[in-house]
C-alpha cells in the first residue's frame, strides 16, 4: 500500500494547483489558510525604474533591508520556517512571472533542492503571475497580502475578528481566480439530453465565493449595528474615549497593559493583537475614561483589508482622543509613522477636523542614554510623550496629559440641592465629577466638574440648583495652542 505524503493531508483550493505541486491549504469556515509549520522561501523583490538620476526603488520610503527584516518578522509570526530569504532586484518587471526567465529557473531548483513548501514574495502578485509562478516552481506561492491574511486568521480570537478575516481573505480571493483546468472549462448546463454549454468553472467559483461574501457581509452589519449601540451607551456616561493606534509590534498592548493594569496578549511579534479591547482607565486627578487597543497598521496594506476591518477600526474615528504610539527605538520609524498617518487619512481621520493626537514615543529603554536623553530634551513638556511601557518610565507624565487634554473643556460648577432630594444628588453623581462636598441641614453644597459631552443633560437638569461657575476653561486661542502643540 502506498504510504499517505504529506501533500495528501491537504485539500485543493479551488482548483488551483497544478500536477506535481503541494496543496498547503485547509478548510476553516469556508476560507482556505495555511497549516503550519512549513519550509518557506522568502523573497524581497526591488522594482527599478530608470531615471535621471540612474535607477530608483519604486518603493523608496525605506531600505529594501529594512522591508525584508519586517517580511521576515510577518512570517515568523506564523511559524513559517524560512529556510531562504534575500533581495531580488527587477530591473525589467516581467508580466507574466515578475521575475525574469534566469531567476525564476534559478528559483525553481532552490524549491526542488531543498523541498520547500511555500515561497513568500513581499510584493503584490497579479493572480497571472501568482499562477505561473505556482507553474514553474511546482510550490505554493503567497505574495505580501496573502501572508498578512493568514496572520489575521491565525489570530483572530472574536467572532467578530473570524468575520472580518473571512471576508477580507475572500474578497482577496475572488480576484485571484484562474483558469487551471482546461477539463472543467464548462459546465454542462440546461435541461434534457443535449444541454448547452453552462456558466465557466471559474464563474461558477466566483458565484459561489460572491454568495459568501454577502452573507458575511450581513453578519458584520450586525456587529456594526451592535457596535453602534454600545458606543451609544457609553456617550450617556461622561467617560471620554481615548483609542491607542501604530504601527504593528509599536508596543500599543504592552502600553495598554500598563495604564490599565491589564493583562492583555503582548509580545514582541507582529499583529500580536487584532480584537479590539476596551478598558476603564482612572487619571491623576480621578477622571475616568475608556482606552481602546485596535489592530495595528503596517506598510502597503490593501484597501480591502482596512474596509474589512472597518467596524473593529471605527473605535478610532468615535475617539475623543487618539494616541499615536511609535517605537521609537526602530530605524524605520519615521517612514512607519508617515505609514499610520496614511491608513488613518484613509478611514477619514483628518489632522484638522478630527480627534486631537498625542504622538507618544515608547521603547526608550531600548535607546542609547545619550541618544535618549537628547531626544527627552527635544520632546520637552508639550511635544511627544517619550516613555517606556516596559518598565513604566514616563506613564505618569502621558497620564498628565491625557488628564489635562480632557479637562480643557470642562466646567467647574458650584451646585447645592436641597437634602430631601436623593434622586437629584443620584443624579449629580451619574452626570458630573464630584470635586469637593460640604452638608449643611438644609442643603448640600458640592463643587463638581462637568465635561463637554455632559454639558447639556447637566444644565437641563441642574440649571436652578447652579450658584456659581468656576472660569476653569481655557479661551479658545488657548484650547487652538494646545491642540497645535499635540
Amino acid at each position: 500500500m502506498k504510504p499517505k505524503s504529506r501533500a495528501d493531508d491537504f485539500s485543493k483550493s479551488n482548483g488551483a494547483e497544478e500536477p506535481g505541486q503541494k496543496s498547503l491549504r485547509i478548510k476553516d469556515t469556508g476560507v482556505d489558510r495555511l497549516p503550519q509549520p512549513f519550509r518557506a522561501m522568502l523573497l524581497e523583490p526591488v522594482l527599478q525604474l530608470r531615471g535621471d538620476n540612474g535607477q530608483q526603488d519604486l518603493r523608496g520610503n525605506r531600505s529594501p533591508e529594512a522591508r525584508l527584516e519586517e517580511a521576515v518578522g510577518l512570517s515568523a509570526a506564523i511559524n513559517l520556517t524560512i529556510v531562504h530569504s534575500g533581495i531580488v532586484r527587477v530591473n525589467n518587471p516581467k508580466p507574466a512571472t515578475l521575475f525574469g526567465e534566469g531567476k525564476v529557473s534559478e528559483l525553481a531548483g532552490i524549491v526542488a533542492g531543498d523541498e520547500l513548501d511555500l515561497v513568500v514574495i513581499d510584493h503584490p502578485l497579479t493572480p497571472v503571475q501568482q499562477r505561473n509562478l505556482e507553474r514553474r516552481l511546482k510550490t505554493k506561492v503567497i505574495d505580501r497580502t496573502g501572508l498578512i491574511l493568514e496572520i489575521f486568521g491565525d489570530r483572530a480570537r472574536t467572532k467578530e475578528g473570524r468575520l472580518q478575516v473571512d471576508l477580507a481573505h475572500l474578497m482577496w480571493q475572488k480576484s485571484r481566480l484562474v483558469r487551471s483546468w482546461t477539463h472543467l472549462e464548462r459546465q454542462r448546463g440546461g435541461a434534457g439530453f443535449m444541454g448547452g454549454p453552462g456558466e465557466t468553472q471559474i464563474e461558477a467559483d466566483r458565484r459561489q465565493i460572491q454568495d459568501r461574501i454577502i452573507a458575511l457581509q450581513k453578519q458584520l452589519e450586525s456587529v456594526r449595528r451592535t457596535r453602534d449601540l454600545h458606543r451609544k451607551k457609553r456617550k450617556k456616561i461622561p467617560q471620554p474615549v481615548v483609542a491607542l493606534v501604530g504601527y504593528t509590534n509599536a508596543g500599543k498592548s504592552t502600553l495598554f497593559n500598563r495604564l490599565t493594569e491589564s493583562d492583555v496578549f503582548a509580545k514582541d511579534l507582529l499583529f500580536a493583537t487584532l480584537d479590539p479591547t476596551l478598558r476603564k482607565v482612572t487619571l491623576p486627578h480621578g477622571k475616568e475614561v475608556i482606552l481602546s487597543d485596535t489592530v495595528g497598521f503596517i506598510s502597503d496594506l490593501p484597501t480591502h483589508l482596512v474596509a474589512a476591518f472597518r467596524a473593529t477600526l471605527e473605535e478610532v474615528l468615535e475617539a475623543d482622543l487618539i494616541l499615536h504610539v511609535r517605537d521609537i527605538s526602530h530605524s524605520d520609524t519615521d517612514a512607519q509613522a508617515e505609514d499610520v498617518k496614511k491608513t488613518l487619512n484613509d478611514l477619514g481621520v483628518d489632522a484638522q477636523t478630527g480627534a486631537p493626537i498625542i504622538e507618544v514615543w515608547n521603547k526608550i529603554d531600548c535607546l542609547d542614554p545619550v541618544y535618549r536623553d537628547k531626544l527627552l530634551e527635544e520632546a520637552g513638556e508639550e511635544g511627544p510623550v517619550a516613555l517606556s511601557a516596559l518598565t513604566g518610565d514616563g506613564i505618569e507624565q502621558l497620564s498628565a496629559r491625557i488628564d489635562a487634554f480632557i479637562a480643557q473643556h470642562d466646567d467647574i460648577l458650584s451646585v447645592s440641592i436641597p437634602v430631601h432630594e436623593g434622586a437629584l444628588l443620584a443624579k449629580l453623581y451619574q452626570l458630573s465629577e464630584v470635586l469637593e462636598r460640604t452638608d449643611t441641614e438644609e442643603f448640600v453644597t458640592m463643587e463638581v466638574r462637568v465635561s463637554d459631552k455632559q454639558r447639556g443633560p447637566f444644565r437641563d437638569v441642574f440649571s436652578d440648583f447652579v450658584q456659581s461657575e468656576v472660569d476653569t476653561r481655557q479661551s479658545d486661542d488657548e484650547i487652538a495652542a494646545v491642540n497645535k502643540k499635540i
